[in-house]
């Protein structure tokens, strides 16, 4: 939550804003406090557009869809104003992470947890169609898991089953989220609750997998995937809830199963006031969601009480919640957590004065870098899970994790709430450029130590602190310069004498510095023809850029930009039939360009940072990993994980025996001379805290997918 502008009303009706939820062009969500005590959450609907009858339409719409649905598991219409200048909705304020945010940081649910929410949300759109209504946007984001259960949200959308596909929107015109929407939505065909049903289906899917049944990509991709091709499920292994499925994911509409049928077919108790079918991660996550949102000035605490009678044995504590499902306990989220917990007590020795301690993690875990930051989360708690388990341990270890996107201002926001804790002692991240070079300056303020794991560019603390040395920043992998260097000596071993360098500026920042290291490097070692595309380009100018390049003689190839026109590119050579050696840049080589560049990914060859899952330093790793996430390791998971280790390990030997943690500057002051050997490296750092030993490694595409090659040390 942000602080209130100065432009912002002080109450709104009988409700009194305490803060912003969120703002988009259209409106701004504020958490308020009605005048019964509860809170709520009140969206706002700017007045430039309340003055358009369309815009005022759909909002009255969304009140009265709300108003007409009758269900514990859909979020309550609180009171609206419609018809103000500028119009209004209050609904229960629901102090729990998104299903999206929890399974993009906790991963996917066990089945039976996706058996129980897909019962409870069966329950929900049966309430709705009962209603006669369709909500048309069900996905993981307008899942809202709170303590009492999830909750589904925002009618926006939502239409009569019996409306009028002409009333608001165009007959072309395609209503939901592409990756969640029906084939009828994806054709802008008329939709019935059937539509829902398959939107349910892929919720599932996503919440037992953490992918999408139809994948990734453009929009347009997903729309045609969705239509046309058969729903991944592979990933589900309970055989039963895969067929059910299955069944919700026909093609056809009058094949799926209705709401209720999915809620007869799950035999699951839904939860009663509960969280104990969800796994711990998103328990704690929860808890501590609510805690930090609760815990507002101006809020008076909620009593917490006991139901009557004494717990089952072995079940968690079953909580009384007041003031419209808001629960505050004294002592924040560490005591609510405890108090979800089973009653059993832990095992090991905890810190003297008993609460655990935090080592942060700000990554982009649900915006374009996604993969690379859902990887580190997962290094990271497989790190912080397995130090838990140690005998005799002085302290207990919590991660908390700050979703950035991938966006400037939320990785400042991110940085401030972890640097503004007392018992955040490191923070792991940020994952990309553009956070890095916004947050750098709030850590370096507050000399929190922290530990980027794949932001390794050479311009973030250059520019980001003006020029002056940092603090408490730690490289711990080798800087993408040094694969551009490693790249330019491979090309250059393997007999290139002309070497292509295609430069394009849609990679950003961190591939610019890469082509003017490989442009240096390669002088008077070999002949080097640079091509710069801009970045505003389209993927077809790369065509002819290709073709003069091969004209020009290069037996070479080092591509640096994305993905996606990395894709194009190797298309291009290929069809040219370029037999050469051919590179691309670390940010480029990644699961999209396999899949989008098909046959003619095979041979290509990347430089990278990180190390492959299956060379053999870290193989007992991936199998820890698998065992615990049912998948195998993406890049810069093994180096989230020891990056952890080696923070706790510090932690470790600088614990008094008084109790009580080590300062900040302290814990920086031991990273700075530490020397840690790790699945993936050894970590020890130069005076400019960059890892001392320059290692990287070689990975090739074979048979469609990265091999192995080896490491390569610069130093």
């Amino acid at each position: 939550m942000e602080r209130l502008l100065p432009t912002d009303p002080s109450r709104l009706d009988g409700h009194r804003l305490l803060g912003r939820l969120g703002a988009g062009g259209m409106g701004v969500v504020y958490l308020a406090r009605t005048e019964a005590g509860d809170l709520a959450a009140v969206k706002v609907i700017q007045p430039e557009y309340a003055g358009q009858a369309e815009f005022r339409a759909r909002f009255r719409r969304e009140a009265d869809s709300a108003r007409g649905v009758d269900s514990p598991w859909v979020v309550r219409v609180l009171d609206a104003d419609t018809e103000a200048d500028a119009p209004w909705l209050a609904t229960a304020f629901v102090p729990g992470p998104s299903l999206a945010e929890a399974v993009a940081a906790c991963g996917p649910l066990p089945d039976h947890a996706v058996r129980v929410l897909g019962k409870v949300l069966a329950r929900a759109l049966a309430a709705v169609h009962e209603a006669e209504l369709v909500h048309r946007d069900v996905k993981p984001g307008n899942v809202l898991l709170a303590l009492d259960g999830p909750r589904l949200i925002d009618f926006g959308i939502a239409r009569p089953t019996a409306a009028d596909e002409t009333e608001l929107t165009s007959g072309d015109m395609v209503i939901g989220t592409p990756g969640f929407l029906s084939p009828e939505q994806a054709q802008a065909r008329r939709v019935t609750a059937a539509s829902d049903v398959f939107s349910l289906g892929c919720v599932l899917a996503y919440a037992a997998t953490g992918h999408l049944p139809f994948g990734t990509g453009t929009a347009d991709a997903l729309l045609y995937r969705t239509v046309h091709d058969v729903p991944e499920l592979d990933g589900v292994a309970d055989a039963e809830l895969r067929a059910l499925l299955g069944r919700c994911l026909a093609k056809e509409p009058e094949q799926r199963p209705t709401a209720a049928e999915v809620d007869a077919e799950l035999v699951e108790d839904a939860p009663a006031g509960t969280v104990d079918w969800l796994p711990d991660p998103v328990v704690r996550m929860i808890a501590e969601r609510s805690a930090e949102m609760l815990g507002l000035p101006g809020i008076e605490p909620t009593e917490v009480g006991q139901v009557p009678g004494p717990p089952a044995p072995g079940r968690r504590r079953a909580l009384v919640l007041g003031g419209g499902a808001a629960l505050l306990l004294a002592g924040g989220g560490a005591a609510l957590w405890a108090a979800l917990r089973d009653d059993q007590g832990g095992s090991g020795t905890p810190s003297a004065d008993g609460s655990p301690w935090v080592i942060g993690l700000q990554a982009d875990l649900t915006g374009p870098q996604r993969e690379d930051g859902l990887a580190q989360e997962r290094g990271a708690r497989l790190a912080v899970e397995r130090f838990n388990t140690r005998k005799g341990r002085p302290f207990d270890l919590v991660l908390r994790t700050e979703d950035d996107r991938g966006d400037p201002t939320r990785a400042v926001q991110a940085a401030r709430r972890l640097t503004g804790a007392d018992d955040v002692l490191a923070v792991l991240g940020p994952t990309g450029y553009a956070s890095a070079m916004a947050a750098l300056e709030v850590y370096d303020g507050a000399r929190m130590p922290l530990l980027t794991v794949s932001e390794l560019s050479t311009s973030v603390p250059q520019t980001a602190l003006a020029g002056t040395p940092p603090r408490a920043y730690f490289h711990t992998a080798s800087l993408t310069a040094y694969g551009a260097i490693a790249t330019v000596n491979t090309l250059v071993a393997q007999g290139v004498g002309r070497m292509g360098l295609l430069a394009d500026r849609a990679g950003g920042v961190r591939g610019l510095e890469s082509v003017l290291v490989a442009h240096i490097d390669a002088r008077g070692r070999t002949e080097v023809y640079l091509r710069v595309v801009p970045a505003a380009a389209s993927a077809s100018a790369l065509d002819p850029v290709v073709a003069d390049m091969l004209d020009r003689g290069v037996d070479g190839f080092f591509y640096l930009g994305t993905p996606q026109r990395a894709a194009v590119t190797a298309r291009s050579l290929t069809e040219r039939g370029f037999g050469g050696p051919r590179f691309l840049d670390p940010a480029s080589a990644t699961s999209v360009f396999l899949a989008r560049a098909g046959r003619a990914a095979e041979g290509w060859q990347v430089i990278t940072s990180y190390i492959a899952p299956e060379a053999a330093p870290v193989r007992d790793f991936a199998a820890a990993y698998r065992a615990r996430y049912k998948s195998a390791p993406e890049p810069w998971a093994a180096e989230a994980y020891d990056v952890t280790r080696l923070v706790a390990a510090r932690l470790t030997a600088l614990a008094p025996k008084g109790g009580g943690h080590p300062s900040r500057t302290r814990l920086t002051q031991a990273l700075a001379g530490a020397r840690f050997t790790g699945v993936a490296a050894t970590y020890a750092f130069d005076k400019d805290k960059q890892m001392a030993k320059k290692r990287v490694h070689h990975l090739r595409v074979q048979d469609g997918r990265f091999a192995y090659v080896g490491a390569l040390d610069l130093s």
